[in-house]
């Protein structure tokens, strides 16, 4: 895989050794962000206008809410403020588009056959500029723009190697209907829990409703109680289901992930009930499959969950020193998982943004 990095600020680019990897970069920038991909040999940028709402969104929310959060915890006594949506819209969408128009033809350039662009969005407070600019109406150019650009090689979906083992640790996070780069660093206080062969760690308050996931959205294929139809006969995706698929609601403190919403639309649109509340525990011998979702996978079919035994303390642990109880799925994906990720891929390609 090529190592090229990018890095667009308020539209110069640069290309040096000095580009740090994108985790590394979140941690060292405040803000809000968002992150999606090319698709296809890189053609399309996916679900680029989501992205780009969110992105506006969680900025916004951060101003009025969590200022320290868009502006560093060490300038945590700088007041808050708002303003309209559709004024953070008309400064922050133009600027990241002009970045984006900037570096695609760049780091086009720069990739190995078969690689996509990872493509990383973040708006910034700068104090400096924000104090020397206190009217309201020239608050907007207290912001800088950043767009980090890196390759990535999607996995193969359905293979083992790309199956997700998750593992429940900890509680759920703060502010949550906003994306901002504190929480990379606030989430490093669950490493500890991380049992091996996990890639991914999984969020809840009570040790029983799974919320999501440090770096994605989390579903499970539930049986209905009242059926058994399911185990009894193969599944036809043209007739009633004798399921539905559930997730975290926002109003849990779930992040409003894009890719959580286009599975909830395309549930919908194949005649799927979705249940949003946060799957239980307790209740997994109804669950079928489960999978988990983000913006540079897309859909991750679950091989395994683990969930720690008792709850209660468990984080003042390591790993070693905790009962884990698992819910192992059969390997690959589900049949419902697997029609869901290819009605996700043709969504993909209907709301891509041409490169």
């Amino acid at each position: 895989m090529s190592n090229c990095r990018y890095l667009v600020t308020n539209g110069v680019i640069s290309q040096t050794s000095d580009v740090p990897p994108v985790a590394s970069f979140l941690e060292t920038h405040p803000g809000a962000y968002t992150t999606s991909r090319t698709h296809g040999t890189a053609s399309h940028v996916l679900f680029w206008e989501r992205h780009l709402r969110r992105l506006v969104e969680s900025a916004r929310i951060l101003a009025e809410t969590k200022p320290e959060y868009l502006f560093g915890t060490e300038k945590a006594g700088i007041s808050s403020y708002s303003a309209s949506p559709s004024s953070w819209d008309s400064v922050v969408r133009p600027m990241v588009n002009n970045s984006l128009r900037n570096v695609l033809p760049v780091a086009l350039e720069g990739r190995n056959v078969g690689e996509e662009l990872a493509i990383t969005s973040l708006v910034s407070g700068n104090v400096k500029i924000r104090e020397e600019n206190r009217e309201k109406e020239r608050i907007f150019h207290a912001f800088d723009v950043y767009l980090h650009i890196g390759v990535y090689v999607p996995p193969v979906f359905g293979t083992k190697e790309s199956s997700a083992h998750l593992a429940v640790v900890g509680p759920g996070r703060d502010t949550a209907d906003a994306k901002f780069s504190e929480w990379v660093r606030l989430r490093k206080s669950l490493e500890n829990m991380r049992p091996p062969s996990t890639n991914e760690l999984m969020l809840s308050n009570d040790g029983d409703h799974i919320l999501e996931g440090c770096l994605t959205n989390f579903f499970v294929v539930r049986r209905k109680e009242n059926s058994d139809v399911l185990r009894k006969h193969p599944l036809y995706l043209d007739n009633e289901y004798p399921f539905e698929v559930q997730t975290a609601s926002i109003k849990d403190g779930v992040l409003p992930g894009v890719i959580r919403q286009v599975v909830v639309d395309v549930c919908l649109a194949m005649g799927i009930s979705v249940s949003e509340v946060a799957p239980s525990w307790s209740d997994r011998e109804f669950w079928e499959e489960a999978f988990i979702t983000n913006s540079l996978r897309l859909v991750q079919n679950v091989e395994t969950i683990r969930v720690p035994s008792p709850w209660e303390d468990f984080q003042q642990k390591t790993w070693k020193d905790v009962a884990w109880n698992e819910k192992r799925f059969k390997e690959g994906p589900g049949r419902i998982t697997e029609a869901i990720q290819r009605e996700v891929m043709k969504r993909s390609s209907l709301e891509g943004y041409p490169v």
